[in-house]
C-alpha cells in the first residue's frame, strides 16, 4: 500500500530547529496542554522502569525524572531533543530505531500529527512496547485553527482565484479511535480536550505557531510568493473577531500493548445473563419504589 506523502519531513525538522530559540514564548500553552496528558499517567497505579518520550520539549522528561522513571527522550530535531534532561536522541517517528519489547511506557507529546504514515507509526510504537506496556499521546484534532484556515482560504480565492494548502489537515476524534484499534492497541481510550486561547492580535497567533515549530510543512504548499495584500486582508478579517479566541482542540490517546493478563471480552454465547434481564435488573435497582409497589400487589 502506497502511503501518501503529505508533509516535508525535512521542513518539519527545520521548523522545530528554529523554534528552539523561541520556545519560551509558548511555554505556558505547552505546559497547560502537557499537564492534561500527564494527568492520565497520574491516574495509573503502575511502576514504570523504562520509558520513551517523544516531542516533550523538556517538560515530559522533567516530569518523568521527578517520578524516578528511567527514560530516553527523542525528537526529530536534535536541538529540540537537547532541551530534555537525561538521555536524549534524534529520532524519526516514521522509522524508530528500537527493537521490539523495549519500553513499558511511551509518551508522544504533540509530534505524531507531522507523520506521513500515522497508522504505520502507531504500529511501530505498539511493537516496541513490552506486553502490557502503556502508550500515551496527544494530537491536534478538528476544529483546531479552523477559523484561520477558513479566512485564509476565502481571502486567497477572492484575490487570486487559487487555493493553496496552508494549514495541516487534522483528524477528528472518531478517526483517532479507529487508528488506535487499527494499530492493535488493547483497551484503547480517546478523550477530547480543549483550551481556549485569547490573542490581542492576529500576528500574535502567527508568532505563536512559529514559536511552537508549527509552520506550514505541507508538500503541496504554494511554491510562489503570495501577494503582500493576502495576509494583510486576512488579518483585517481576523481583527473583526472580538475577542479573538482560538480553540486548541486535541485528543489524548491511551492504549496498552496486548497481554494475556488483560481483561478479555466474552465471546458470543459465553454470557450468563441476557441483555434484557440485565436491563430489567438495573431498572429495578434504580427505582426501588416500583419494585415495592409490585410486591404489594
Amino acid at each position: 500500500m502506497t502511503v501518501p506523502i503529505l508533509f516535508n519531513r525535512r521542513l518539519v525538522r527545520l521548523h522545530r530547529d528554529m523554534a528552539v530559540r523561541k520556545t519560551n514564548n509558548v511555554a505556558e500553552i505547552v505546559q497547560a496542554t502537557t499537564c492534561r496528558l500527564l494527568d492520565r499517567l497520574d491516574d495509573i497505579n503502575r511502576t514504570f522502569n523504562n520509558a520513551l518520550e517523544i516531542g516533550g520539549r523538556g517538560i515530559v522528561s522533567k516530569y518523568l525524572q521527578q517520578h524516578n522513571i528511567p527514560m530516553i527522550s527523542g525528537d526529530l530535531s536534535s536541538y529540540m531533543a537537547a532541551l530534555n534532561t537525561g538521555s536524549c536522541i534524534c529520532i524519526d517517528e516514521e522509522s524508530l530505531p528500537f527493537k521490539e519489547n523495549s519500553f513499558d511506557l511511551i509518551i508522544a507529546n504533540f509530534t505524531l500529527h507531522w507523520v506521513n504514515d500515522l497508522p504505520g507509526a502507531l504500529i511501530q510504537l505498539r511493537k516496541i512496547l513490552k506486553p502490557d506496556g502503556l502508550f500515551l499521546a496527544s494530537i491536534p484534532i478538528v476544529p483546531t485553527l479552523s477559523v484561520l484556515r477558513n479566512i485564509l482560504a476565502e481571502v486567497e480565492v477572492e484575490l487570486t482565484g487559487k487555493l493553496s494548502p496552508r494549514i495541516s489537515p487534522f483528524p477528528d476524534l472518531r478517526a483517532c479511535a479507529t487508528l488506535m484499534q487499527r494499530a492493535g492497541f488493547a483497551l484503547p481510550v480517546v478523550d477530547k480536550e480543549e483550551i481556549m486561547i485569547s490573542y490581542r492580535s492576529p500576528m500574535a497567533l502567527i508568532e505563536d505557531l512559529r514559536a511552537a515549530g508549527e509552520g506550514n510543512a505541507l508538500v503541496e504548499r504554494a511554491k510562489y510568493i503570495p501577494p503582500r495584500i493576502l495576509f494583510g486582508a486576512c488579518f483585517e478579517r481576523l481583527k473583526a473577531i472580538e475577542p479573538l479566541e482560538i480553540p486548541f482542540t486535541f485528543a489524548i490517546l491511551t492504549g496498552w500493548a496486548p497481554d494475556s493478563s488483560q481483561a478479555q471480552p466474552l465471546k458470543p454465547g459465553q454470557f450468563s445473563i441476557s441483555l434484557e434481564d440485565a436491563f430489567a435488573k438495573n431498572k429495578l435497582a434504580s427505582n426501588p419504589k416500583e419494585s415495592n409497589s409490585k410486591d404489594d400487589l
